[in-house]
C-alpha cells in the first residue's frame, strides 16, 4: 500500500510524538496508519507499508491490543487476523486517558495510601508527612475529576475543553489576573470540529 505524503508525514510524525510520550515509535506509527487509512489492514500490509520487520509488527500489534487502542477482525474468505481502531478520535482520547490513570497514575495513589496509613510515617519529618499527604490529596482530587470527565458524552466533554481559560475569570479575582501573570499562555479559542 502507497502512502500519500500527507498520510506518510502524519504517521512519521505521530511515530516520532510517540517516542516523546514514551511510546515505542513503532507502536505509534502502526496505530497513526491505522487510524489514518481508516479500513481494517492485515499484519503483512502493515509491515510493507510502513517497511517494519514482521517481529516488530506482532510485538507492536500486541502492544496495541493491551492498550485497547486497536481491535481484530476478520474479512470474509480470509483467515488473517486484520487490525483497525476507531475513526472517533474522542473516543481514542479517553481510552488513553483511561489506560494511561489505570498503569501510571493510579499505582501512585495506592502507593501514597498505603504509605500515609503506615504507623512508620509518624517518625518521619513533619514537613516530608505534609508533602506524602497534600500530594495524595492533590492526585486523588485529580483522578476523582479524571474520572467525571471519562463519564462524560464526547460532545459535553469538548464543550468543557473550548471553555479552557476563560474559566479563569469566574474563579479569580480580576486584580489578581493583572498582578500575577499566569504560568501558562491563555490558549484561544478552538475552532469548531467537524
Amino acid at each position: 500500500m502507497e502512502l500519500t505524503d500527507i498520510s506518510r508525514r502524519f504517521v512519521v510524525h505521530w511515530g516520532e510524538m510517540g517516542s516523546n510520550w514514551g511510546v515505542n515509535r513503532s507502536v505509534a506509527q502502526i496505530h497513526a496508519l491505522l487510524y489514518v487509512h481508516g479500513q481494517p489492514l492485515h499484519a503483512e500490509d502493515i509491515a510493507d507499508t510502513l517497511a517494519l520487520a514482521r517481529s516488530n509488527i506482532s510485538n507492536s500489534l500486541k502492544e496495541l491490543l493491551n492498550w485497547r487502542l486497536i481491535r481484530v477482525t476478520h474479512v470474509l474468505g480470509d483467515r488473517r487476523d486484520y487490525y483497525e481502531t476507531s475513526g472517533d478520535v474522542w473516543e481514542l482520547f479517553r481510552t488513553i486517558v483511561r489506560e494511561r490513570k489505570e498503569r501510571e497514575f493510579d499505582p501512585t495513589v495506592a502507593l501514597l495510601r498505603e504509605l500515609s496509613a503506615d504507623p512508620s510515617l509518624q517518625h518521619e519529618s513533619p514537613a516530608m508527612q505534609d508533602r506524602l499527604r497534600s500530594t495524595l490529596e492533590l492526585m486523588q482530587t485529580l483522578g476523582s475529576w479524571s474520572d467525571e470527565m471519562l463519564r462524560l458524552s464526547p460532545a459535553t466533554l469538548e464543550k468543557i475543553l473550548r471553555l479552557g481559560a476563560q474559566v479563569q475569570r469566574f474563579v479569580r479575582p480580576a486584580d489578581a489576573t493583572a498582578e500575577a501573570p499566569s504560568v501558562f499562555p491563555v490558549t484561544p479559542p478552538m475552532p469548531p470540529m467537524g
